[in-house]
């Protein structure tokens, strides 16, 4: 099952609506590249290396970028060669397919 989670935009979501949890979880996270962790089934932690700073740094700006676009905005921490990203819907305290959207568009900005 293909999810085509870069073609699709994150959405706002009812205040009701339940976390992605268990087995629902696999497909999404399976859509994505290596760098992704499920922690806890709440949120996405993105791990990126680089060779430099400014690499890493362009990497952030590029991941900003995105965020803003999509009105969904992650936790991004800065190091020399590595940025970190972690994704969660602060709405619904919890996963939801806007995080693997965003995830996935990560995915694809990253180089």
């Amino acid at each position: 099952m293909s999810l085509n989670l870069t073609e699709k935009r994150c959405q706002p979501l009812p205040s009701d609506t339940a976390p992605l949890r268990g087995g629902d979880l696999t497909p999404y996270r399976e859509a994505l590249s290596d760098q992704w962790t499920v922690e806890d089934e709440h949120h996405l932690v993105g791990s990126f290396r680089f060779r430099n700073f400014i690499e890493a740094l362009a990497f952030t700006n590029r991941v900003g970028a995105l965020s803003e676009a999509e009105g969904h905005h992650p936790e991004i921490t800065l190091g020399w060669g590595e940025a970190t990203v972690r994704i969660w819907t602060h709405s619904i305290d919890g996963l939801s397919e806007n995080d693997f959207i965003l995830a996935a568009k990560v995915d694809a900005v990253e180089g």
